[in-house]
């Protein structure tokens, strides 16, 4: 097997005796596109500074391409960084904030034109050379940072939330224009993000973290479809997945907790469901409409009904689902493989 790019181990990081995070370690291959997923203060910036030379770990070790770079300054590190907050100089122009590293690490005139072009043509921008900051968009803004990124030519990138100053609108289609770039170019990116809908659609590999610590590391699917706990199987996925008392499904007593995803729940005659509920809000979102329903021994259960359902808070609803689409946890909230 081959030698990952990106080598974590045994990480830990604290301020004061307070947790930043603890026995980090992964391995990150060349060229893959990985999220640090995870809630406010779980630990995932922190990770990433630590990646970046930013922070410095307390414990554990960090290779990058063959080399420890534990204690090596940033610029030792060959890597990149797309912030939140864009980081550009107001008063430069977008090309002069594009080509600004470059010109402090003495880079030619032709070679600094020739990177330049090359960047704005990929990230749209061309046309845009001797525009200010302020004159642009949001996105336009983010483009420019992606685009000094890609001028740097280092083969590893580090992205901060950058899309989180973006509307709902924008973050879509720049978030599309991220995981071209990181295709076309062949770089390695590793991403922080809170959005579980830009880690699933954009990354090869998901790393969702809880209080300083991985709760499970694998491709996206693995996550939504094989959650190793109840944290991860309630964080992943829109809905997220329904936790069912064991106890109130003859013959599966003994699993502490049920899972059950919206998609893998039907709507029963009266008389044939598994669980008796009440409708308490309908959410239509166009194609589908999701209606959330309330049990006295469950949390989140949600069916899917196409079109546009509107069914008053209140009404009774018997669901039924197929044993195969359960999951099943014990009293810590691990996972199961069967519930016996």
């Amino acid at each position: 097997m081959a030698e990952p790019f990106v080598h974590v181990e045994n990480v830990a990081k604290r301020w004061n005796g307070q947790l930043g995070v603890e026995n980090i370690s992964l391995s990150i291959p060349r060229g893959s596109f990985v999220a640090l997923l995870g809630p406010s203060g779980c630990g995932k910036s922190t990770t990433l500074r630590l990646l970046s030379g930013l922070e410095l770990p307390d414990e554990g070790r960090i290779v990058i391409d063959g080399r420890d770079v534990t204690t090596a300054a940033p610029s030792e590190r060959n890597l990149s960084m797309v912030f939140q907050s864009y980081a550009l100089f107001p008063h430069l122009s977008v090309a002069e904030n594009v080509v600004f590293g470059l010109k402090v690490r003495k880079v030619g005139a032709a070679e600094r034109r020739e990177k330049l072009t090359r960047a704005l043509e990929i990230t749209g921008l061309l046309g845009y050379e001797k525009r200010k900051p302020g004159e642009l968009s949001g996105g336009q803004r983010q483009r420019v940072a992606l685009a000094r990124a890609i001028v740097a030519n280092q083969p590893l990138c580090l992205m901060d939330e950058p899309l989180s100053n973006l509307d709902a609108k924008l973050r879509a289609s720049v978030r599309k224009d991220i995981k071209k770039l990181q295709v076309d170019l062949g770089i390695t990116v590793v991403y922080v993000t809170h959005d579980q809908t830009e880690a699933m659609s954009m990354a090869d590999m998901v790393v969702l973290m809880k209080d300083g610590h991985i709760q499970q590391t694998g491709a996206p699917e693995d996550l939504y479809y094989k959650p190793v706990n109840t944290f991860v199987a309630e964080f992943v996925g829109a809905p997220p997945m329904a936790l069912i008392g064991g106890k109130a499904l003859p013959g599966f007593e003994q699993a502490a907790t049920i899972g059950l995803r919206a998609e893998n729940v039907r709507v029963a005659e009266p008389g044939k469901g598994r669980l008796n509920c009440q409708v308490t809000d309908c959410e239509f979102l166009g194609s589908e409409t999701f209606i959330g329903l309330s049990h006295p021994s469950a949390t989140g259960l949600t069916v899917s009904m196409p079109g546009l359902k509107q069914i008053p808070a209140g009404e009774k609803m018997e669901i039924s689902f197929a044993d195969e689409d359960l999951h099943f946890f014990d009293d810590t909230g691990r996972r199961l493989t069967q519930p016996a």
